[in-house]
């Protein structure tokens, strides 16, 4: 099996997974789900809302009556695949509904593809469904097409995204994300239990907790009480992690900003006794205040470290992952300097980069002092030098040691894994090349590392 180094575009989700065949004559609808896990979420809750209707969701173009595509507009490179997926699903079926971050630019889509059927926002449901009532009408069979027992989901059956928030109310300058998509907007807190819940009885066993700020829910809602069970929960992301790691199943915290709070987090991820994983994807994007200035990071970073050594002081296990930009305007050869040094202080475990790129919108298209491609390319490669050395150091000491994994898929060959420091898609994996008879996708399986690699580890279950 080969290698799965970590992706190192912030933007990305699993690919989508669609597995139900249509009954005769049903409408049948495609989808192509671009960007992060928060707009896969959106695709499965219109698949959700569309097989409640009597629709059937098709793997392909050729089966499909219309496609919808969820865009990204993260990036201007996502931009571009975005409006990539578009013509393709153009060519390939003709009927397009585009929706997602992309489609707050109905202007900039049908520019390059004025043919498309339909162009929404970001989570607007109602307005996908309007056209797709348009485009293909629904024939709902009553006595089959009943509202599913639980949503449409586009993972592997034995994790899912639990969105818990929309919005953000940081005004970074690199990004257009709260333009897109607005302000904080938390759901309530029993809302988001009840639906862990639903995915645990379902046969979930990992929750990828994920919003644009995860630390900041239940700001807006002025951390309110909410029923639950027999009493009540506040929310806050200390007290719905604390009850989400009740639920039976791995949790899994993503897009945490480093608040001084997040510490009230990890004595909950030292507990064994809880669900919740010794792992916090914290994007600090850089280091030097300077520069996280000039972003307008909500976060500084001089007590950074010393928050990271507190961290590991009381949960020694704790994985840190995190995404940096390389090559922000304005950032000078000392200043990049001052990152290297930070990574070899910090020892992240898991690391994602990218080079700096203007986007539509962005305040930092404005920003004087651009870096040159070829410099943030050098910067890039030597960011990623470094991270990987400390990646391959980190899991060569892991050698020998005993791990409980989860297995993500089996087959010919040995099945495909990851530990509690590994999210799907984004980190390594710990494959098993012998002794995975009986393995099955969502076992959970304790394993003696006895190889490691740059980002990857090799085991054999224990008897």
């Amino acid at each position: 099996m080969s290698q799965n180094p970590p992706s190192l575009r912030p933007d990305l989700a699993p690919q989508a997974r669609f597995s139900d065949a249509p009954r005769d004559g049903q409408p049948k609808i495609g989808m192509v789900s671009l960007g992060c896990p928060k707009a896969l979420v959106d695709s499965e809750r219109i698949l959700t809302r569309l097989r409640a209707e009597g629709y059937a969701i098709s793997p392909d173009y050729s089966g499909a009556e219309a496609v919808i595509v969820n865009t990204c507009g993260f990036l201007d490179s996502a931009k571009a695949e975005s409006l990539e997926a578009i013509g393709e699903a153009l060519n390939e079926n003709g009927k397009v509904i585009v929706t997602g971050c992309l489609g707050a630019e109905e202007d900039y889509i049908r520019g390059t593809h004025p043919s498309v059927l339909a162009v929404t926002g970001p989570h607007q449901y109602e307005q996908v469904l309007d056209a797709v009532h348009t485009a293909v009408p629904p024939k709902p069979d009553p006595f089959i097409d009943l509202l599913p027992a639980q949503n449409v989901s586009l993972t592997p059956r034995h994790y899912s995204y639990l969105k818990i928030s929309e919005g953000c109310n940081h005004k970074c300058k690199f990004c257009i994300i709260p333009d897109m998509r607005g302000r904080l907007a938390s759901r309530p807190a029993h809302a988001i239990l009840r639906e862990a819940e639903k995915l645990v009885d379902a046969g979930v066993k990992e929750l990828l907790v994920i919003s644009q700020d995860t630390s900041a829910y239940g700001l807006d809602r002025r951390h309110d009480m909410n029923p639950w069970k027999d009493g009540e929960v506040r929310s806050h992301i200390t007290d719905l992690t604390r009850e989400l790691g009740q639920l039976g199943a791995w949790v899994r915290l993503h897009y945490v900003y480093p608040y001084p709070f997040v510490r009230d987090l990890i004595p909950i991820m030292a507990d064994p006794r809880n669900g919740v994983l010794p792992y916090l994807d914290i994007p600090f994007q850089h280091s030097h205040p300077d520069v996280l200035k000039r972003m307008a990071r909500p976060a500084a970073s001089a007590k950074t470290l010393d928050e990271i050594a507190a961290w590991r002081a009381t949960c020694p296990d704790i994985t840190l992952r995190s995404t940096f930009i390389v090559g922000y305007p304005g950032e000078t050869e000392a200043e990049f300097q001052h990152l290297l040094d930070w990574l070899d202080e910090a020892q992240l475990d898991r690391v994602g980069c990218f080079q700096y790129e203007n986007v539509d919108g962005a305040r930092s298209n404005a920003l004087p002092d651009h870096v040159p491609d070829e410099v943030k390319q050098d910067r890039w490669n030597r960011f990623m030098e470094k991270s990987q050395a400390i990646s391959e150091a980190k899991l060569e000491a892991k050698v020998g040691k005993t791990l409980q994994v989860i297995v993500d898929s089996v087959e010919d060959d040995g099945a495909t894994c990851r530990t509690m420091a590994d999210a799907p898609e984004i980190d390594g994996n710990l494959f098993i090349d012998e002794g995975f008879d009986g393995l099955s996708a969502g076992d959970l399986v304790t394993v003696e590392v006895d190889e490691a690699s740059e980002y990857d580890l090799w085991g054999k279950p224990v008897a």
